[in-house]
């Protein structure tokens, strides 16, 4: 590992900044992970899009889908691929506290750079505040590498700011991936400054995270490869203004994208938002490929209805 337990929150500060993107998946037809794919899709994110960090094996990989050995293959494959020129986060999230813990190992023998925990499903609990911070807890203990809350509906609850203020106080905490509410993350923004990176994936809210929150972390999901292109990277160039507090010239570059994002908000089906998100990357020339049950694909016609939209919306190929 790169630092010690003890160093992950100033070692997170420093390097873990800028559009970090979270990984799809590319399984063949016959289910199998086409690693051969998936090196090709980082080689683009990190040369062409200079996508700074990657989410690996998360909900955007279909981990649940995904054996131990699979999963932990992902990790390997990713860290090799993106070697010293990016860096990555391992989804590490399971109901089960001992695959987590076997996951988090790997993670740290095969060279990540940092892991991230989804709170658990708690049934039954209303009283949480305890309950998550000592599930932390246990792993910050039996871990080294950095760890990364993460706090999604998904769950059937949020966790609540204050929750998540005391939760950072553990050693090797560095970040939060808060799926919330706006005015949450804020207090949580407020509450710890700059001791842990505060992120949402909302890629709508970034620019104004930027400027009023003085956030340096997108983490993450498929925006910076699905707005991007090698010869239009302007959700690159919006940050990179923002960085730069060049706030009007942003916003003016991050507006432009908005016939982008409606086409991808008016045409993904409810219920196919990762088939829909392979089909989106196959148009822009990336490898995409079939989604795992109980994943369902598009149909030739849904396929059609994006294809339309997609050439509408202005992208650079």
């Amino acid at each position: 590992m790169k630092y010690s337990k003890f160093e992950a929150k100033e070692y997170a500060r420093e390097n873990m900044r800028g559009i970090w993107a979270a990984a799809l998946n590319p399984f063949a037809e016959d289910g199998s992970l086409n690693e051969t794919g998936l090196r090709s899709n980082i080689r683009h994110w990190i040369d062409d899009l200079e996508i700074q960090g990657l989410f690996i094996a998360g909900k955007q990989g279909e981990f649940f889908s995904m054996s131990l050995e699979e999963r932990k293959r992902n990790m390997t494959l990713a860290v090799d691929e993106c070697g010293d020129k990016a860096g990555t986060i391992m989804s590490i999230s399971d109901q089960n506290v001992n695959t987590v813990l076997e996951l988090g190992r790997h993670a740290q023998d095969c060279g990540a750079d940092y892991v991230v925990v989804h709170a658990p499903v708690l049934s039954f609990c209303s009283d949480r505040d305890e309950v998550l911070f000592n599930y932390y807890k246990y792993l910050c203990d039996r871990l080294d590498i950095g760890i990364a809350m993460w706090s999604h509906p998904d769950s059937g609850y949020l966790m609540e700011p204050e929750t998540c203020a005391r939760i950072a106080e553990l050693p090797n905490i560095m970040a939060i991936k808060y799926s919330v509410p706006r005015e949450m993350y804020k207090r949580l923004s407020h509450m710890i400054g700059d001791k842990i990176h505060v992120s949402t994936s909302a890629e709508g809210d970034w620019l104004d995270n930027i400027k009023e929150l003085d956030w340096k972390l997108y983490l993450c999901s498929s925006p910076p490869y699905q707005l991007q292109t090698k010869n239009d990277m302007r959700m690159h160039e919006y940050t990179q203004l923002a960085f730069q507090r060049k706030f009007a010239e942003a916003r003016k570059v991050r507006d432009s994208l908005n016939p982008v994002r409606e086409a991808i908000k008016s045409t993904k089906p409810g219920g196919k938002p990762t088939a829909h998100g392979k089909y989106w990357q196959e148009l822009l020339g990336q490898v995409g490929g079939a989604v795992r049950h109980p994943m369902l694909e598009l149909t030739e016609a849904e396929k059609a209805t994006v294809r339309h939209a997609f050439e509408r919306c202005g992208l650079k190929l």
